[in-house]
């Protein structure tokens, strides 16, 4: 399975894989509103690869194949202040 890849020029760290290129009719077309622009990154061959960065690559594959697309939106920002409150045993109650 080969799929493209795309990147958002309005939604940083937000990527689009599609299963062929340039083939955007099963993505929602409000979703493409929000996404902007494609601007492919790169063509990947899904079947050689064991690991996509912080996607899952079975996840990708089962979408790809149920819905024509993924879309990999980038993790929410680390509170750094909860995170500490909880290393301390911090509780407000």
């Amino acid at each position: 399975m080969i799929c493209a890849v795309y990147k958002s020029r309005l939604k940083a760290d937000s990527y689009l894989f599609v299963e062929k290129r340039n083939e955007f009719e099963r993505v929602p077309e409000q979703l493409m509103q929000m996404f902007g622009a494609p601007e492919l990154v790169m063509i990947v061959p899904l079947d050689k690869r064991q690991h996509l960065g912080i996607a899952d690559i079975n996840k990708v594959k089962v979408e790809l194949k149920e819905k024509g697309y993924y879309l990999q939106l980038p993790p929410p920002p680390i509170n750094l202040l909860e995170e500490y409150k909880k290393e301390i045993g911090y509780s407000r109650d």
